[in-house]
């Protein structure tokens, strides 16, 4: 019979966040498929995992997942694992999810650890909708379409930070976002995990003098609605209620229909453009 991936979360932080299932998959699978094997002998040996294992990283996925979908369709079970949390998540395990389906491939996931999941829940903003960035891009041109991107976004968003960028991305945020809340998380499940509540601005000036240390999750919150239509309802105040009626106008809108756009717009009543129109 075909094998089968395992995608298996591991522990982002604390050991004892390994799930009795995914002990038991790493263990009983034929193969471990880890992103950095350096990394990874360290949760094996510590959980006495004597299963081989075998890398699978950024720089090989292409190649290397032919290799491991090959394996599997002569009956060889694989886990997949990254170096800490969700594998797939931010990783270049999505493509050989991928890529197993496109072979007929059966994969099934794991659950566990996530550090978005983990630090949206600790971050005290909305849950019920959020967005996650993971490492905004590295490229200027798509780092700018994706900040400009975020700065209307009204759901709550995640992105993750190396230490020693965390300083420049956070002066980023602030100069296209503007000053929103935010939590700033680090070390999370370990000894000295934080969750800092404050402000873009505020965590700026903070780690001016605080040198960044670990990885860092940052939430943050999602643009206002209330603030959205504000910025809408100026941009039409610009026009005079002729030039804004004119707009609609010369899209084919009947004269009635497009005063209560224009009424609307503006947050008047269509009494208030007719008057105006007078």
């Amino acid at each position: 019979m075909q094998g089968k991936l395992y995608l298996c979360a591991t522990p982002i932080g604390n050991l004892e966040d390994i799930t009795f299932r995914v002990f038991r998959t790493l263990k009983e699978v034929d193969l471990i498929a880890a992103e950095d094997t350096r990394n990874s002998i360290k949760l094996l040996n510590h959980f006495d995992i004597k299963t081989p294992m075998t890398s699978y990283h950024e720089y090989n996925k292409i190649d290397k997942a032919k290799t491991l979908i090959e394996k599997m369709k002569d009956g060889k079970n694989i886990a997949l694992i990254t170096d800490a949390g969700t594998p797939g998540i931010s990783d270049p395990g999505e493509d050989l999810v991928r890529m197993c389906y496109e072979a007929g491939v059966e994969v099934t996931s794991l659950p566990g650890a996530a550090a978005c999941i983990t630090a949206l829940t600790l971050s005290g903003l909305p849950t019920r909708r959020f967005s996650f960035e993971a490492f905004l891009p590295a490229d200027k041109k798509e780092r700018a379409f994706v900040l400009e991107e975020m700065k209307n976004e009204t759901r709550t968003i995640i992105c993750y930070e190396a230490p020693h960028h965390l300083r420049k991305t956070l002066k980023e945020l602030a100069d296209v976002l503007g000053d929103r809340r935010c939590t700033i998380c680090k070390e999370l499940t370990k000894r000295y995990e934080t969750a800092f509540s404050t402000s873009l601005l505020s965590a700026i000036d903070y780690y001016e003098s605080q040198e960044p240390r670990g990885e860092y999750v940052i939430v943050i919150e999602g643009k206002k609605k209330e603030d959205i239509v504000k910025e809408q309802r100026k941009q039409w105040e610009d026009l005079s209620v002729q030039e804004h009626m004119d707009h609609y106008l010369s899209q084919g809108i009947q004269k009635k229909e497009a005063m209560k756009l224009v009424a609307k717009d503006r947050g008047v009543s269509k009494r208030d453009i007719y008057q105006s129109l007078l």
